[in-house]
């Protein structure tokens, strides 16, 4: 019998056609852990999804990658739905992915967790960059859909909290695939032409998937960098969105971010009423001060007898100028006795009254006072001071006293 005997690509392609033709194995959905994930230039994705025991190779082309919310990552339990096949090159089976899903969550939510744990890691979040709301906005802008009944609840409410202040409705899409681009878009536009003091950004309720516009990374990117306070309103107080991270304020609803937006005019009046009261208080009481103070001053001797208060403040500075002369001399006067006391001890010390009395001063040719013998020399020139004069002297002799 002769012995059929086939090649490599034959026997791979032979098991292809095998497996292509099990319906089973036509659309068949496999529970794994991923693992090896690569994500490769072209857009295809390579990995491998195990169990406890076994592992199985898989490949995501790119058309079926792009579909998906979420980014697959190693260690993910995951549902993946596709084909089984042979790869004819490799002779290995594999499992083509058409789509996947997060085991034991949706799509949506890892979507969501992923982004906000990427942005927050970015700094998207950080409460330091958050700016004040301004308190009397004089312009509002709302970057929301205008068919939707959130920008008819925002604009009745404005009116009636603060007709003072300017709506200017910027519309976009809120749900679709053009949503986010649309929002992004709308908050650049007004910051580069300064359009409002204040931004109000969000939709109505909704499901997740509804409002996932609002979860996109471009729309986070574009609060972060607008310029203008940004109030994130995205449908019902339950619902949390990326928006709501980012944004300046978050609303509960687009109803309630028009009341955080602007003040109550009831509530203002009410707060100039209490002002203008205290005002006109606080003014009585300074009138009634005002009032006693010029009754006392109506009381005063200055008032009641101008002629006698000035006669009074006369002698009062006469009697302070005659107390002065007094004293006055009273200082002179010791002044001038302390000085004739010090004349007088002056006058006893003087050396002009020791020469009266007979004595004489000696001094050498350069005035300096003679007291020792030694200053001088036989032959020279002294100068002698008497009481009635002064003699030049040449020394003839010097005698030194013996001791």
């Amino acid at each position: 019998m002769e012995q059929n005997i086939l090649s490599i690509t034959q026997l791979n392609e032979y098991i292809q056609k095998k497996l292509d033709a099990d319906p089973r194995l036509s659309q068949v959905a496999v529970r794994g852990e991923i693992s090896n994930y690569k994500l490769y230039p072209s857009g295809h994705h390579y990995f491998t999804l195990k169990d406890e025991t076994g592992a199985l190779k898989c490949v995501m082309f790119k058309g079926n990658a792009l579909r998906l919310r979420f980014r697959p990552e190693n260690g993910m339990k995951v549902i993946a739905m596709g084909k089984v096949s042979v790869y004819p090159r490799d002779g290995a089976y594999q499992l083509y992915c058409a789509a996947m899903t997060v085991d034991g969550v949706g799509d949506l939510y890892a979507a969501f967790e992923q982004l906000k744990k990427k942005l927050a890691a970015q700094g998207l979040f950080d409460p330091a960059h958050k700016k004040p709301l301004p308190k009397y906005p004089g312009t509002i802008g709302i970057v929301t859909s205008s068919a939707g009944a959130a920008i008819h609840d925002m604009l009745r409410i404005l009116r009636k909290r603060y007709p003072l202040t300017t709506v200017r409705l910027l519309p976009v899409r809120v749900q679709g695939a053009e949503a986010p681009g649309e929002i992004a878009a709308a908050i650049a536009y007004a910051n580069r032409y300064e359009l409002a003091d204040l931004l109000i950004v969000g939709r109505g309720g909704g499901s997740m998937e509804d409002l996932w516009a609002f979860n996109d990374e471009r729309v986070a990117h574009a609060i972060y960098r607008s310029r203008i306070p940004v109030i994130s309103a995205v449908g019902h107080e339950p619902d949390v969105t990326i928006s709501d991270y980012v944004a300046d304020l978050r609303a509960a609803t687009p109803s309630n971010a028009a009341e955080l937006a602007v003040p109550d005019q009831d509530a203002l009046r009410q707060n100039l009423d209490g002002m203008s009261a205290a005002m006109a208080t606080a003014l009585e009481r300074q009138i009634k001060a005002l009032r006693r103070h010029l009754q006392i001053l109506a009381q005063s001797p200055a008032l009641r007898s101008p002629t006698g208060y000035i006669e009074q403040r006369g002698k009062n500075l006469e009697l302070l100028q005659n107390r002065l002369a007094a004293a006055q001399n009273q200082q002179l006067t010791r002044k001038n006795q302390r000085y004739i006391a010090a004349v007088s001890k002056l006058d006893a010390m003087s050396p002009l009254k020791v020469l009266s009395r007979g004595y004489a001063m000696a001094q050498t040719e350069d005035g300096s006072v003679l007291r020792s013998v030694r200053q001088v020399e036989r032959g020279d020139r002294i100068r002698i001071a008497l009481a009635d004069g002064k003699l030049s002297a040449t020394v003839m002799e010097r005698k030194e006293k013996a001791i």
